[in-house]
C-alpha cells in the first residue's frame, strides 16, 4: 500500500466494511492514549495538528486517485478530529468513551461550519476541515463535561 494510501486509509481501517468513519475513530483512540499518556494533552493537541496537516496532503492524493469527493475509505480526518476533541481532557476511560461518541455525533451532524467547510473547501483540505469543525464542538461539550465533575 502507498503511503499516501495508508496514511489516508489509517492502516486500511478505513478499508473496513460499514461504518468507516466509526472505525478510523475507534482506530484513532489507542494512538491518543499513548500519545497522550507520554507527551500530555498539549501533545495530543500538536499530534492532531500534525495529523490534519499530513491528511491534508494524503487525503488529496487519495481522492485524485479515486476520481471523486471525500470517499469513505479516507478516515485520516477521523483520527485529527478524534484526536482533537479528546485533547479538551485529561484520559479515562469514561472521558475517552464520552469523546468517541461526541466527536461521532458531531461528524454526523456537521454542524455550522463543517458542512460549508465540506462543501466549499477544495480537495484534502475540505475532508479534513469539516471533521476540524465537528472536533471542536464535540471538544468543547467534552471540556463542560469534565468541568461539570462527570468524570471524577
Amino acid at each position: 500500500m502507498r503511503a499516501d494510501a495508508a496514511l489516508a486509509t489509517w492502516f486500511g481501517a478505513g478499508l473496513l466494511p460499514w461504518a468507516p468513519g466509526t472505525w478510523g475513530s475507534l482506530a484513532a483512540l489507542p494512538f491518543a492514549w499513548a500519545i497522550e499518556r507520554q507527551a500530555g494533552q498539549a501533545g495530543l493537541a500538536v499530534a492532531a495538528a500534525a495529523v490534519f496537516a499530513l491528511g491534508c496532503w494524503a487525503a488529496g492524493r487519495y481522492e485524485r486517485r479515486a476520481g471523486r469527493r471525500d470517499p469513505g475509505a479516507i478516515v485520516i480526518d477521523e483520527v485529527a478530529g478524534q484526536w482533537l476533541t479528546l485533547a479538551a481532557v485529561p484520559a479515562s476511560g469514561w472521558s475517552y468513551a464520552a469523546g468517541f461518541a461526541l466527536f461521532r455525533a458531531a461528524d454526523i451532524l456537521k454542524p455550522w461550519p463543517a458542512r460549508a467547510a465540506e462543501r466549499r473547501l477544495p480537495g484534502g483540505l475540505a475532508v479534513m476541515a469539516d471533521d476540524a469543525a465537528a472536533a471542536a464542538y464535540a471538544g468543547l461539550a467534552l471540556w463542560a463535561l469534565g468541568e461539570s465533575g462527570v468524570f471524577g
